[in-house]
């Protein structure tokens, strides 16, 4: 079984403290505190992870739901979370798993071993590490990860994009995609509503593409807050120069969430005008997410605009590729498959 207190990863003694190199915090911790992400603690000149194997939440989810929607289309997943995050965003959904500790009751033990045997069992073909953030039980994800591909299991993150260069390169050999979610494209935003910094946010992206992991884009958009279109334009100018215009984006609609329950939920102009703006500058797949019954949930092929793939829910989904290639005229389209 999964055995919470393990020696942590990425971390060196500095003066009287000890310095993570885990997320780009680099959080400094002295002994017997913890960092910003809760789960990480020093002790008697060691770091500590908490949350070594306890999950908080598993299920049996389609891929569609991470989203990724190029990875492995209409396959089922094992996601599975622990607790503790090291962003504080204001509008969290899942802030009952991120805002928790790793005392909390609800954390139940999970193996190394036994994640894939779970995935196996209910006839999944890969593992999201998911909920809360995954970077913050590294350890745990990047053992069971491992197992998991000597199983034949695809592995994900959904992830907020803030592990350092050096953690995702010890990981990216046993991780095959990642849903990064770009939360804004201002440093006043992710200071403010975040509590962290823009840009190694998209210094992981690029890195992740760079090391081969299959990469997909989410950007949120809240009312008042990130949703100029001169903002989603520079968002989609970087985009498609840093990622490539073949990178999945996906703007999902802001409900009321945590501490910003008093802002409406997005209005679908602001999603449609992002949806324009980003196809303007000249990426190819963009989708729209938390909207029902939407054509923008589709793909259709850049070549010849042909729809390949229709989407209606997460679980609905009719799969026209021939493999990864467009069924009605052979172009080549950017698919795992």
């Amino acid at each position: 079984m999964g055995s919470a207190i393990h020696e942590a990863s990425f971390w060196e003694r500095e003066g009287k403290g000890l310095r993570c190199g885990l997320c780009s915090h680099r959080c400094l911790i002295k002994d017997g505190k913890r960092g910003l992400c809760g789960v990480r603690e020093a002790s008697k000149g060691r770091l500590l992870s908490l949350v070594y194997g306890r999950a908080s939440s598993i299920a049996v989810d389609p891929v569609e739901k991470k989203p990724l929607y190029h990875f492995k289309p209409g396959s089922r997943i094992l996601s599975i979370g622990t607790a503790g995050c090291n962003f504080r965003c204001l509008h969290c959904q899942n802030n009952d798993i991120s805002c928790a500790g790793p005392e909390s009751f609800f954390l139940r033990d999970v193996g190394v071993k036994e994640v894939s045997k779970m995935a196996l069992t209910r006839n999944c073909q890969g593992i999201a590490w998911t909920y809360n953030e995954p970077t913050i039980w590294y350890e745990f994800t990047r053992d069971a990860s491992k197992e998991a591909k000597k199983k034949g299991l695809d592995t994900m993150y959904v992830t907020n994009g803030y592990i350092t260069p050096e953690a995702l390169e010890e990981h990216a050999p046993y991780l095959d995609a990642m849903n990064i979610d770009v939360k804004a494209f201002t440093e006043d935003f992710y200071k403010k509503i975040v509590g962290a910094k823009l840009q190694p946010v998209l210094d992981t992206c690029v890195k992740a593409k760079e090391l081969g992991i299959h990469v997909e884009l989410t950007y949120l958009i809240i009312p008042t807050h990130n949703d100029s279109p001169e903002e989603i334009r520079r968002f989609a100018r970087w985009a498609v120069e840093e990622m490539g215009q073949d990178t999945p984006i996906h703007f999902s609609r802001f409900f009321p969430q945590h501490k910003m329950a008093d802002l409406p939920a997005t209005p679908m102009g602001s999603l449609e005008k992002a949806y324009e703006v980003t196809k303007e500058e000249g990426a190819r797949y963009v989708y729209l997410g938390n909207v029902r019954l939407d054509p923008r949930e589709d793909t259709y092929c850049h070549q010849c605009g042909e729809r390949v793939v229709k989407r209606r829910g997460f679980g609905d989904i009719v799969n026209r590729l021939d493999g990864d290639r467009c069924p009605d005229c052979g172009t080549k389209l950017p698919f795992v498959v």
